[in-house]
């Protein structure tokens, strides 16, 4: 079920690592197949990133196949799962027979115990994310409508960007999971700054909206330490919660991070001043 397994990695890990190591270990390809769902599976807080590109089929969640002891118990049994769709297409969502319509970067917010979940809709391309719940909380739909906008940055530090907190306790419950979507202000690049590591939470970066010559330079490492990955569009980036994370542009483009850990604390992090990076 699952087409790649990332494992955890300590911060040692990144002494000596070639490009290839931290891509091998840390980037997530080739997601969003034409009429496929891909599924990875990660140990940093054991999340489920995925990908659903129905075109002109409906692509069913599938159930457990792995390890033998889950085999054929459904995925959602003891997790939650969010899906963004990020096509240009309106796509529809089926949750044990209720049907929800999703546009371009809506989200719903899937409980743990749902047991069938499809995805239809040409021209729509569902972002997935799924880690473990303690309990279910409401099926819910998220919409422009149901945040207020955060503005952060400026046009002259090149990093003027919203933020949507699609997934938080203020705008939708969840065990775990917290994600949002960013979108940055065309001629900025930097996607946050200042940079900062959150020690009690694991992140998972998806950048899209990028031009097929485009790239983002993905930063991470522990502050002293740093390095980075390259990313393409729609490619991923799994941060360890000791890592530092950040990412400047060749252009403008728009990112979904999630994060998952001990708490839903949106502010719970270390801020670190520019100057400390090495």
């Amino acid at each position: 079920m699952y087409r790649t397994t990332y494992y955890a990695a300590h911060p040692e890990a990144m002494n000596g690592a070639s490009n290839a190591d931290l891509r091998d270990r840390h980037l997530v390809t080739d997601l969003f197949r034409p009429a496929e769902i891909v599924l990875t599976y990660s140990h940093g807080e054991r999340f489920v990133i995925g990908g659903a590109v129905p075109g002109k089929e409906v692509l069913r969640l599938p159930d457990q196949v792995e390890p033998a002891s889950a085999a054929g118990h459904p995925l959602l049994e003891r997790r939650e799962l969010s899906v963004v769709n990020i096509g240009d297409g309106d796509g529809l969502v089926q949750v044990d027979g209720q049907s929800i319509r999703l546009a371009k970067y809506e989200a719903l917010y899937v409980p743990m115990g749902a047991r069938e979940v499809s995805f239809s809709g040409d021209g729509s391309r569902f972002y997935l994310l799924s880690v473990p719940a303690h309990a279910a909380f409401p099926l819910r739909k998220i919409t422009a409508a149901d945040i207020e906008p955060m503005e952060r940055g400026s046009r002259e530090a090149s990093n003027a960007r919203t933020i949507y907190q699609l997934i938080l306790p203020h705008t939708c419950q969840s065990a775990s999971l917290c994600l949002g979507l960013t979108r940055l202000e065309p001629g900025c690049v930097w996607n946050t700054m200042p940079p900062h590591v959150h020690e009690r939470r694991s992140e998972i970066y998806l950048y899209f909206e990028l031009g097929g010559d485009d790239r983002v330079f993905h930063y991470m490492g522990r502050p002293d330490n740093l390095r980075h990955i390259v990313v393409e569009n729609e490619q991923v980036v799994i941060s360890p919660p000791w890592s530092v994370h950040m990412g400047a542009g060749t252009r403008n483009y728009a990112f979904i991070w999630a994060m998952a850990g001990e708490n839903l604390d949106y502010n719970d992090m270390d801020v670190l001043d520019v100057c400390q990076l090495r």
